[in-house]
């Protein structure tokens, strides 16, 4: 099937014109005796005029005509050429069917000219498949020649659309007249949005330079897919272009408006900052003296029982004299409640430089000032997370930039702190204290002992921990005990 044949007498004939395109017939043409002297311009075979049985009138190839790419086509290819054919006659252009390029380096479905010359667009009806690269190869060599181009597809969702200047049409149920579905598109102020039209409508628009191709920046409000190409007015690529420069000068507001914020954020907490140097510094040199004055008694039963049964201790001690060229000892305060059941780690002139294994439930009031501004070592690291994770809760006791928080690997540490996970509250808790592994008997008591300054004591009647005052009330370990009474 083609619509476009070559005379011998009177040259180039087109079947969908009334007048051939050359002032005859179509019975000139259509069931002559002799046939008509027609040829195909593409392999030169002959042909015969042919109407099918809608009215269709095209021309065909006589019988034993060789392979040619006109007869290859299908009847859709065919009879969407012929549409935009039809439409760009009707957009006011001339229209050619199969008109061949410059030395046949192309060839166009359909050639609309400008009646003045001033343009030429190739309409290309593409069905068969076809990749990117093809198409824009195709669509390069017609504009090396002065050619534009636009594709069409009336698919429903051809792979190519959108990589050349390109639409997909369709035939709305009842419609006469193809229409565009996606390809036209307006700037709606932040968006794109399709825009509806008949295929003459776009061919006029185009032809007039009405509308052009355009790569959108923003998004397309398509209920397929966005497209890399789009056709629209200038008026609206204006638009865009106003909006993304509203949109970057408000980003540039907003990001200002921020770092303005971020300076007075930052300048509050330089404050802070300095107001919490001089607490701390307060807080360390209160607890220096402290440490000091403990100095001058003996060693007490707290400090004994933290060297001894404290673990992790000595790790802590090694951490900071490797890691950080501290030579400390366990201080003679330790029990003293500013350091919240902690052990203090103290330099040789009784400075504490560390705090190890804090209980988060202690920390308020000197406790907070000084442990803000010291290291906190923990035997685990599901103390340190225990410690940080309480701190945090507790707002008020939670340090502008964080605690300052290390840990030692203690293995038999980690497996101590395992029990007791939530608090007591039984009326009449039966207490027990876990020491260096070995369970020894408490009971509730008004202060806290010696021992409730350094370990937790546990509930056995509802295996919580116990949060107030106790004492140790046995110093042989429970197991040890129930050997010797029996």
């Amino acid at each position: 099937m083609a619509f476009r044949a070559v005379h011998a007498e009177w040259g180039t004939v087109f079947a969908h014109l009334p007048d051939l395109g050359c002032g005859r017939g179509w019975e000139a043409v259509w069931k002559t005796r002799p046939l008509a002297p027609l040829a195909c311009d593409e392999c030169g075979h002959a042909m015969y005029a042919k109407t099918s049985r809608t009215g269709l009138r095209f021309f065909a190839h006589s019988p034993g005509a060789p392979t040619c790419a006109l007869a290859l086509e299908s009847v859709a290819h065919h009879l969407l050429k012929l549409e935009l054919a039809n439409a760009a006659r009707d957009a006011g252009a001339h229209a050619e069917l199969e008109a061949r390029g410059p030395h046949g380096a192309w060839r166009a479905d359909v050639l609309a000219t400008d009646p003045a010359g001033a343009w030429k667009t190739a309409l290309e009806a593409q069905l068969a498949p076809i990749t990117d690269t093809d198409i824009t190869a195709r669509t390069e060599r017609m504009h090396a020649d002065g050619v534009t181009s636009i594709w069409f597809s009336d698919r429903p969702r051809p792979p190519w659309l959108g990589a050349v200047p390109s639409v997909r049409l369709e035939r709305p149920e009842g419609a006469k007249h193809l229409i565009v579905a996606e390809g036209l598109v307006k700037f709606t102020g932040r968006e794109w949005s399709a825009v509806p039209a008949s295929l003459t409508q776009l061919l006029t628009w185009a032809f007039a330079r009405r509308i052009v191709t355009h790569a959108p920046r923003t998004p397309l409000r398509y209920p397929q897919r966005p497209l890399a190409t789009v056709w629209t007015a200038p008026q609206y690529i204006t638009a865009e272009t106003a909006h993304l420069a509203e949109e970057e000068r408000q980003q540039r507001a907003r990001e200002t408006r921020l770092a303005s914020l971020q300076r007075e954020k930052e300048k509050k907490r330089e404050t802070i900052r300095a107001r919490n140097k001089v607490t701390r510094a307060k807080a360390l040199a209160e607890a220096t003296a402290a440490e000091r004055a403990a100095r001058a008694q003996p060693p007490g039963r707290p400090w004994q029982v933290a060297r001894v049964f404290r673990l992790g201790v000595d790790q802590a001690l090694a951490k900071l004299a490797d890691e950080h060229c501290v030579i400390a000892t366990v201080g003679f305060s330790t029990g003293d409640p500013r350091y919240a059941g902690g052990v203090p780690l103290v330099d040789e002139h009784g400075v504490p430089a560390a705090v190890f294994d804090p209980d988060p439930g202690r920390v308020r009031g000197e406790a907070f000032l000084l442990l803000a501004g010291l290291l906190l070592i923990f035997p685990s690291k599901t103390d340190q997370r225990r410690f940080e994770n309480a701190a945090n809760i507790k707002k008020k006791h939670r340090p502008i930039d964080g605690y300052r928080t290390e840990i030692v690997e203690t293995p038999v540490a980690g497996a101590a702190r395992a029990w007791g996970g939530s608090s007591c509250t039984c009326a009449t808790p039966q207490l027990v204290a876990k020491i260096q592994n070995a369970e020894y008997r408490a009971e509730p008591s008004e202060q806290m002992g010696q021992a409730a300054r350094l370990f937790r004591a546990q509930c056995r009647t509802c295996g919580g921990k116990y949060e107030k005052p106790w004492r140790r009330t046995g110093s042989t370990p429970i197991n040890q005990t129930s050997r010797l009474e029996t």
